[in-house]
């Protein structure tokens, strides 16, 4: 095999084109951020839901309004506490941070990241159109939307242009076929070859291509081993996204219980499962799935937990689950009765690896 390039994103340059996927809830958190970044990729927080398991909050179940300001507070606190421990654990490392757009706090949490040494945000989960007046005052810091069409990069390219005289550092394209979590796409559409990477990646190459200066394309979902890296790179892509893969990792920042889940899983235990935010999620079939997949509301009883998202069938109209307390669950090691999101690229783990081992098998050539 040939040899990877390098991939360059704003002012930061790594040794191998791949960027390991925010994971939440504190699955990729700064430990496996860290050990990303040392090993030659870019490391990667997911800011959602990190005060639920921080030293800053204490759940209050009978004040939901209070609840939820102190959840937005200890959410910056915690995503401070990430950074610097990452930071510490990575002097030299290029680390990013993956901070989601329908999250009500998702201005607070882009003000935090980059008043603290951030290198670059990663935004998606709706279009990050106002970012570059969030973090015109660190100019440095990279900004890269996560995309699932070439429509949504044309929104976006022509709206920074007019409004801050700024374009993207870079794009993350989400495969909705085979990427793990919440899906750029309906249930109904994910067999459409218009949205498959062989029809997208080339297609946004080639619109990327008329701007002044280059734009890169980081191919994202389905990846984990060599061969898949290398063919995204063949459609154009300049790097790769990779999460499930991290997962059964020694630095992995969730439950060792999760890890083992992933570990043991093969790909006919994936499923799609409806999520609150309105569109399907790819996860781990479990018990909790099997409910929520027959029509059950698990935890219909509990309250909303923090008014997190900008839209909610749970709050507002009491369907499905509430995601935070789900996601929350699986992480903590209760993975019969918590959310576990994952890609289409399970059971390619031999064992828990060391975060090293994983990257010098996804590069060597």
């Amino acid at each position: 095999m040939q040899t990877l390039p390098s991939l360059t994103i704003g002012q930061y340059t790594v040794p191998y084109p791949i960027v390991q996927g925010g994971m939440g809830i504190r699955v990729s958190g700064a430990n496996l951020a860290a050990a990303v970044a040392n090993a030659g990729g870019i490391g990667i927080i997911s800011a959602v839901g990190l005060g639920m398991q921080s030293p800053h909050f204490n759940i209050d179940e009978k004040n939901p309004k209070k609840r939820q300001t102190e959840f937005f507070r200890a959410n910056q606190l915690a995503l401070i506490d990430e950074l610097q421990k990452a930071r510490a654990l990575s002097p030299k490392g290029v680390l990013g941070v993956n901070i989601m757009v329908a999250a009500r706090d998702y201005e607070s949490l882009v003000r935090t990241a980059v008043d603290h040494g951030i290198d670059l945000i990663f935004s998606g989960a709706g279009l990050p159109l106002n970012l570059p007046e969030i973090t015109a005052h660190r100019p440095e810091v990279a900004l890269v939307p996560i995309i699932s069409s070439v429509r949504a990069a044309q929104v976006i390219c022509k709206k920074w242009q007019r409004l801050y005289d700024r374009l993207p550092d870079a794009f993350v394209v989400e495969n909705p076929q085979a990427a793990g979590g919440h899906l750029g796409a309906k249930a109904e559409d994910l067999g459409d070859p218009a949205i498959a990477p062989e029809t997208v990646l080339p297609a946004l190459v080639q619109y990327l291509s008329g701007f002044e200066r280059p734009i890169p394309v980081v191919a994202a979902g389905g990846i984990c081993d060599r061969a898949s890296l290398t063919h995204a790179l063949s459609l154009g892509a300049s790097g790769t996204q990779i999460g499930t893969r991290f997962i059964p990792t020694e630095e992995c920042d969730a439950d060792p219980r999760y890890k083992e889940f992933h570990l043991q899983a093969r790909p006919e235990d994936i499923v799609l499962v409806p999520s609150p935010v309105g569109l399907p999620g790819r996860a781990l079939r479990n018990a909790f799935v099997d409910r929520v997949n027959r029509g059950d509301t698990p935890g219909l009883k509990d309250q909303c937990f923090a008014n997190c998202l900008q839209v909610c069938k749970f709050r507002d109209r009491r369907e499905t689950y509430c995601i935070l307390r789900a996601l929350d669950r699986a992480c903590r090691g209760d993975v019969d009765n918590g959310l576990v999101f994952a890609g289409s690229c399970v059971g390619g783990s031999p064992r828990i690896q060391p975060v090293a081992e994983v990257m010098a098998e996804l590069v060597a050539g």
